[in-house]
C-alpha cells in the first residue's frame, strides 16, 4: 500500500493573523487561499514539500455544528486543547529564536527530553499547540 499525507487541518479564527504565523514567521508558502461567505480556507506548506500541506480552516464552518458546538470549539481554541500539529527542523534552536521573536506564546523552550528528542512548543494566533522537534 502506497500512502501519504497530503493535507493536515488547524483551525483559524484570524486568517490574517494565520497567515502571518505559518507564511512569515515559519516560513510556509500558500497554496491557496478561499473565501466563501465572509470565511476563509489558507492552504500552506513547506517549500520543498509540495505534496504535505495544512489547511487553515474556519472551525465552525461545517453547517452541522450547533451554536453550542461551537461555543464549545471556541473555548478549547482559546485553553489551546482543540488542536495541534507536530512540526521538525534541523536546528530547533535556531527555529525557537525566529519564532519567539515573531511575539508567538512560548509554552516550552527547547529542551532535551527523556526519551531522547530536543523540542520546543508555542501556540499559533488560534491557540493550537505547535511542537516542533529537532531532526536527527
Amino acid at each position: 500500500m502506497d500512502i501519504t499525507i497530503h493535507s493536515s487541518f488547524l483551525p483559524h479564527n484570524d486568517p490574517d493573523a494565520a497567515l502571518a504565523f505559518y507564511r512569515d514567521t515559519l516560513g510556509f508558502e500558500v497554496r491557496n487561499d478561499v473565501g466563501y461567505e465572509g470565511m476563509r480556507w489558507i492552504t500552506v506548506g513547506p517549500v520543498d514539500q509540495p505534496g504535505t500541506s495544512i489547511v487553515l480552516y474556519p472551525p465552525t464552518a461545517d453547517p452541522g455544528i450547533t451554536e453550542d458546538e461551537g461555543r464549545t470549539i471556541a473555548e478549547m481554541m482559546a485553553k489551546g486543547t482543540f488542536a495541534s500539529i507536530m512540526l521538525a527542523t534541523p536546528d530547533v534552536d535556531a527555529a525557537f529564536e525566529r519564532i519567539q521573536a515573531s511575539g508567538a506564546e512560548v509554552m516550552q523552550e527547547p529542551t532535551d527530553q527523556d526519551w531522547g528528542m530536543r523540542d520546543c512548543a508555542f501556540r499559533d494566533p488560534a491557540g493550537n499547540t505547535v511542537r516542533m522537534q529537532q531532526l536527527g
